[in-house]
């Protein structure tokens, strides 16, 4: 694990032997951290890219306790989100990237894509929906703050994996189950709480897919109930030239409970539109 600046990050370096590619930026989703790209990171860089995955702050195997600090008292938004990963491609000297973005991921890349559109040489949204939250989504995540604060991590993750996995992986595939939750307990209960601050308080992105003039390739489980398909054939349709692959027998976490058709998107659109 490196750090840069305020993120500390997962990355792996283009092999020797593929055509350099560039950056391949991953952003991880909620309530998870970087690990949750440690498949993609070898594969593409396999494959010529020099693949970075930071983790949000807070988040990540050496994130803290979770004793209330000062950072606590310092809630973060989307856009804080988004600049820490701007500094963090300045402090690699990227002048740009491939953005792959899943669930909190995509609310992150599309907060880059409104302050620094210059970073994003093309993007991947997985996952994940241009709106803000709902008046009873806002609601929702002030429940989990109190009852990440009062129960602790274990307790998202008891509420949130059966939704974040499809019924084929729940049923089929109990280690990617375990995985989930073995990655959300390496998060601090601060650094959940910042997380579903920023995502209650992000704005309505909605109005930028118009706007978007690179490359865009649009991902989605088949049986994602969080961000369902409807959603991401919405937004594909919003944005001039998307493309989009619907992964079968997957939920919210496609690169995880699919992965080999997740990789084959993915490469698909980096071989072809990028």
């Amino acid at each position: 694990m490196a750090a840069t600046g305020r993120l500390r990050y997962l990355d792996a370096r283009p092999s020797p032997a593929a055509r350099p590619r560039g950056t391949l930026l991953l952003l991880h989703a909620f309530p998870l951290n970087a690990r949750m790209w440690e498949r993609q990171l070898s594969r593409f860089a396999e494959r010529g890219w020099h693949v970075v995955a930071p983790h949000f702050r807070g988040l990540g195997s050496d994130s803290g306790d979770g004793s209330p600090g000062s950072e606590a008292r310092d809630l973060p938004s989307i856009d804080d989100y988004a600049g820490d990963v701007i500094d963090l491609l300045d402090g690699l000297h990227a002048h740009e990237a491939v953005v792959v973005g899943l669930s909190l991921g995509g609310y992150v890349a599309l907060a880059m894509l409104r302050l620094a559109p210059r970073y994003i040489q093309a993007l991947v949204l997985a996952d994940t929906k241009p709106q803000a939250d709902t008046a009873e989504g806002a609601a929702n995540r002030q429940r989990m703050i109190d009852l990440v604060r009062e129960r602790g991590v274990d307790a998202i993750a008891d509420e949130l994996v059966p939704k974040l996995l499809g019924d084929t992986t729940r049923h089929n595939q109990p280690d990617i189950a375990e995985l989930v939750r073995a990655i959300a307990r390496e998060n601090s209960v601060d650094g959940i709480a910042r997380a579903l601050a920023v995502m209650m308080t992000r704005p309505d992105s909605t109005p930028l897919l118009a706007a978007i003039h690179v490359p865009v390739h649009v991902i989605v489980g088949a049986e994602d109930t969080l961000t369902p398909p409807a959603l991401s054939e919405a937004m594909q349709r919003d944005i001039a030239g998307a493309t989009l692959t619907i992964v079968p027998n997957a939920g919210h976490l496609s690169n995880l409970e699919n992965a080999d058709r997740f990789d084959e998107a993915l490469a698909e659109f980096l071989d072809h539109r990028v």
